[in-house]
């Protein structure tokens, strides 16, 4: 299979595999690495660019094989990913990954053996050929999987097995758990620092219920698409869209206790001075600073004079 450069990549080349039942014999013989990758960090980066330039120099279709849920999510409840599932798909596609096969984490891959997933999965379903791995990466039943098996279970299996160096920032090793943390304190400095990038929740723009409308705030409301958010509160953030960048703003991230309407995180956005319509388009909402706290209003008169109050909070973040 002729190698595509990251930089000239085109979009036919990406392909994203739901489960090993849709492998197809043309898709056995490539460059490999497999991890939660949530963020896709500089961490993740680096064990991209390691794929990337292995699958240049051995003239193969480079691999990242992730799982959904996330494993953490599986396991323990109130878990908040940094990324959902299509923007963690895109980014890997944006590392320069030319396919993602996306395993289901349930309870079958949960307990199956480490010797058994290597078979199964990198060996009868891949074919790899070249395997890197994350310097923390564990596997299978009670993770019992290490680097070490994966090396002597290489030999026998004749594919080659490479652990990614450490990376670090200011001295310490960088985490989705790192990036969770400077979320939920409210660093987006830091956060950019550790991803390579403004942390950003982005997401196509639906209909709601007009409430903004009728206390005189028009909002974009984005469903998060996820089940936690890493963060919830007010902020002032900058929206980016096709027709625009960089447009100041005031955001609440959370469950709307006053109304009480949802379940799942919800983000609605409201932008300074902007009145075009944005329903059906997709945007991008970048937190700079966090304002206050999410919480429960006794009317929606009260709601009204605070976020009103936000707004110019927002206004005086951004000098405007």
């Amino acid at each position: 299979m002729p190698h595509v450069s990251p930089t000239k990549q085109s979009e036919t080349s990406r392909e994203l595999i739901r489960g090993t039942i849709n492998l197809r014999p043309e898709h056995r013989g490539s460059v490999v690495t497999i991890g939660a990758f949530d963020g896709v960090h500089l961490g993740h980066q680096a064990i991209m660019r390691q794929v990337v330039s292995k699958a240049a120099e051995l003239n193969l279709p480079s691999v990242a094989i992730i799982f959904e849920p996330l494993p953490r999510e599986y396991f323990q409840q109130g878990v908040a990913r940094i990324q959902p599932f299509r923007d963690k798909v895109q980014a890997l596609f944006e590392q320069g990954i030319q396919r993602v096969l996306c395993l289901r984490f349930d309870k079958g891959l949960s307990t199956i053996s480490p010797r058994d997933f290597i078979h199964r999965i990198l060996v009868e379903g891949l074919g790899t050929r070249y395997l890197v791995v994350g310097d923390d990466f564990r596997f299978g039943n009670k993770r019992a999987g290490d680097s070490a098996l994966l090396k002597a279970e290489a030999a026998i299996h004749g594919f080659e097995m490479a652990r990614a160096a450490t990376v670090e920032v200011d001295g310490e090793r960088v985490s989705s758990s790192r990036i969770r943390a400077a979320l939920a304190a409210g660093d987006f400095d830091e956060a950019e620092r550790l991803l390579g990038r403004p942390f950003a929740i982005s997401g196509r723009v639906r209909p709601g219920k007009q409430l903004g409308r009728e206390l005189g705030v028009r909002t974009a409301n984005v469903n998060m698409r996820r089940k936690h958010s890493p963060i919830t509160g007010v902020f002032a953030v900058t929206v980016c869209a096709e027709e625009f960048q960089l447009h100041p703003g005031v955001a609440n991230i959370g469950y709307r206790p006053t109304v009480n309407e949802v379940v799942e995180p919800l983000l609605e956005v409201h932008l300074l001075d902007f009145s075009d319509c944005l329903y059906g388009k997709r945007i991008s909402v970048e937190p700079k600073s966090k304002l206050r706290e999410e919480e429960r209003f006794g009317s929606l008169e009260a709601l009204k004079r605070q976020m009103e109050n936000d707004i110019q909070q927002a206004r005086d973040f951004f000098g405007i």
